[in-house]
């Protein structure tokens, strides 16, 4: 469960790092996902969701975060964003890393 304080800071544009637990056998270990909130979904409701996109060995990489997730440790807001016109930021995928930090921080 993610506190209000960090739900206001998970906006469109926003760099966010999300520890999740994940489970292998009788273990459980934090494993940490950092990238751009992309979209947030359905405000603060039961079914309320946040995308994040990374770039990992030069690959898009997008995960769909349930805001009501128990398996969310914790989420840090690394950035907010200084100006965004966009609710979603979908077009981002078809553009490279440079061009997203030149959009994002004008």
């Amino acid at each position: 469960m993610i506190q209000s304080e960090i739900l206001k800071k998970i906006k469109t544009g926003a760099r966010v790092r999300v520890w999740e637990k994940i489970k292998e056998g009788d273990k459980e270990r934090l494993s940490a996902f950092e990238g751009l909130v992309i979209a947030r979904k359905h405000g603060n409701e039961a079914g309320g969701t946040f995308t994040v996109r990374a770039i990992l060995q030069e690959v898009g990489v997008e995960k769909v975060f349930p805001i009501n997730a128990t398996t969310i440790a914790k989420v840090e807001a690394l950035s907010s964003p200084r100006k965004v016109h966009r609710s979603k930021l979908y077009y981002v995928r078809k553009l490279s890393s440079k061009k997203v930090r030149e959009k994002l921080t004008i």
